[in-house]
């Protein structure tokens, strides 16, 4: 399965389960289906960064640049992305050591569990074979909090 269509099946799935918990209001109501515009919380020339515990990681996007760091690679391994906007996020898919990347972005409060900061966005992580949660943040949506926790 290419990337791309990797990351288009994780954000419809993704997609159907926030339309489940959403509910439309008044019975007969289909909620938000009538909304067809794509993901516009986060701008395509906005950088976002991310973050995740458990174990620690995270970078940035910037453009088709995404950089992946973790505590054992500080400086972080750059990977050349696409970048999808579904109608409840932006997912980012790519390659990093020869396995898919492939990172949702959605909006949603978010923490990270080890400050007293609340981010705009979560992120739900498949890399390496393994999925991982964390959370996400841009200049125009920036985190709430101290700035060193």
């Amino acid at each position: 399965m290419q990337p791309r269509h990797r990351a288009e099946v994780a954000i419809a799935a993704a997609l159907a389960l926030a339309a489940c918990q959403s509910g439309g209001g008044e019975p007969g109501v289909p909620g938000d289906s009538a909304d067809k515009q794509p993901f516009g919380a986060i701008g395509r020339n906005e950088i976002v960064k991310f973050t995740g515990t458990e174990p620690f990681w995270g970078g940035e996007v910037k453009g088709t640049a995404l950089t992946y760091t973790t505590p054992e690679d500080m400086e972080g391994e750059t990977i050349t992305v696409e970048r999808f906007a579904g109608r409840g996020g932006l997912s980012f898919s790519g390659m990093l050591g020869g396995e898919p990347f492939d990172m949702m972005v959605t909006q949603a409060e978010c923490s990270d569990g080890m400050s007293d900061r609340t981010y705009p966005f979560t992120v739900t992580l498949e890399v390496a074979g393994g999925n991982r949660q964390g959370c996400a943040w841009s200049e125009a949506s920036p985190y709430t909090g101290p700035e060193s926790p």
